[in-house]
């Protein structure tokens, strides 16, 4: 994380203390903070300035318990607050604060509805619809150029009488920048794409089973920005502790990513797991709620993305699964009549697709990677089917083994099947040498020993340097 000069120290201390500036000075921190901070330490320093500037902000308001809630009404004079629910003492708060004359602000993803207005949805509740988001009128849509998966910050004021949503004033931030500088991007579909070159390294050096998974990945199928990967996975073979084990090395290695992490049709335990390791961003739908809500959940995510790569900054998203998914859109979609084996729609796949195509890293700045789990051996031919559609569209495979998952053996990665297209971008020439010379002694193996080969020895070093130096000595 960088840290801030000296002189932009001194300015922000100035427009904190200086009540002249009490309401300019919001948008321009904001824009300082972006650069200086990041997107996720913005999002800390902006609730601090809330709080310097007596802002009451809606999205920290949604963040506390009721409990806290409850004490902020007591505070402010409300009474009889016990009894009501979340959503409403929200309201009393906010409204009660309005009419003190003091700003209120507030943020979230912009979807842009066909009637042509829009609602800011809440990241907290994986962009479900819901009465506490914020309506965006179309002529603000029109004005800055507005599209679905905006991430967009300002000043918003509580419903009238006749009125059920917060309506947004003004706009302050569109994708962590200032509106003016969003009106000159390249729409995401105009960008060049390009293969990766640059790796995100998961070697943590802390010995543990989670970095051994990540120092495997780097050496044997290595993950760059702009990646599209597949991790084909059977049932029970440690793909969602792989997918944690990925999020945690990106989060810590390159904190400059917005990680997203997408769980599809997953189970709700394991939603909260990951919400509660992954210090990212994680949206979900579980297998309770319907399919055209893991498409709603799927299409907000990666819209949200593309307007970030278009403001240059380097997104990654983690799908678990792009196989529940296609199926989800396989029973949305109206038949065309043309069904393929396993009662899979000849048109179907198309979206799945255009949604793992997305993953590029671009020329003019910024990156999208996606990393997705595919389904295989369940018993279904439709899960079949659509792993052989994605075979051939991603340019990294990850391909893990039930056989060494049941015999405890972690990460249950297949080293022989496993690989990255155009590996020579992203490692150095000496690196690359080292890690055919490692393929070439591992080849003759059958594949379960070449894996336990591989694991035993990276045990008996930290890094991948040190793994290399014993190698060359003959350890």
């Amino acid at each position: 994380m960088q840290l801030f000069p000296r002189s932009r120290i001194f300015f922000l201390v100035s427009l904190l203390t200086s009540q002249r500036f009490a309401c300019k000075s919001l948008q321009i921190t904001q824009s300082l903070t972006v650069g200086a901070l990041g997107v996720s330490a913005h999002h800390r320093y902006f609730s601090f300035f809330a709080v310097a500037q007596n802002i009451m902000n809606l999205t920290e308001l949604k963040r506390k318990s009721v409990a806290e809630l409850l004490a902020i009404a007591q505070s402010m004079g409300l009474e009889n607050m016990a009894r009501s629910r979340k959503q409403d003492i929200i309201f009393a708060i906010l409204k009660t604060h309005a009419k003190n004359g003091e700003a209120i602000y507030g943020d979230g993803v912009l979807e842009v509805l066909p009637d042509g207005f829009g609602f800011l949805r809440s990241s907290e509740g994986s962009y479900l619809a819901g009465p506490d988001d914020i309506y965006v009128s179309p002529s603000q849509i029109r004005r800055f150029h507005l599209q679905t998966g905006d991430s967009i910050a300002g000043q918003i004021r509580p419903p009238k009488d006749s009125e059920r949503y917060f309506a947004l004033l003004k706009v302050s931030e569109i994708n962590f920048d200032t509106p003016d500088r969003s009106r000159h991007k390249l729409i995401f579909e105009n960008l060049t794409p390009l293969f990766p070159t640059e790796q995100l390294t998961l070697e943590q050096g802390n010995g543990t089973t989670e970095d051994l998974t990540g120092r495997v990945i780097d050496l044997i199928a290595p993950i760059g920005k702009g990646q599209r990967s597949i991790i084909v996975a059977p049932p029970k073979a440690g793909k969602t502790v792989l997918l944690q084990s990925i999020a945690h090395a990106i989060t810590k290695n390159h904190p400059e990513c917005h990680v997203i992490v997408l769980l599809i049709d997953e189970r709700p335990e394991e939603v909260t797991e990951m919400q509660r390791t992954v210090r990212g961003e994680v949206v979900a739908s579980t297998f309770d709620e319907p399919p055209t809500r893991h498409i709603q959940v799927a299409e907000m995510v990666i819209e949200k993305a593309k307007r970030l790569v278009e403001h240059k900054q380097d997104v990654v998203i983690l799908l678990d699964s792009i196989t529940r998914l296609a199926r989800a859109y396989n029973t949305v979609i109206p038949s065309s009549g043309k069904v393929l084996t396993g009662g899979v729609d000849a048109h179907a796949l198309e979206r799945p697709k255009r949604f793992f195509g997305a993953a590029r890293n671009v020329e003019e700045g910024g990156s999208l990677t996606i990393i997705s789990t595919a389904l295989i051996d369940t018993g279904s031919k439709m899960d079949g089917v659509i792993f052989e559609e994605f075979k051939g569209t991603g340019n990294q495979e990850i391909t893990l083994e039930r056989d060494l998952a049941e015999r405890r053996i972690f990460p249950a990665i297949n080293i022989k099947k496993s690989s990255t297209r155009r590996e020579e971008r992203l490692l150095d020439e000496e690196t690359l040498r080292r890690v055919w010379i490692l393929r070439k002694l591992l080849q003759p193996m059958d594949d379960s020993q070449a894996t336990e080969f591989l694991l035993d020895h990276l045990k008996d070093s930290k890094t991948n340097d040190e793994f290399f130096s014993n190698m060359t000595k003959g350890k």
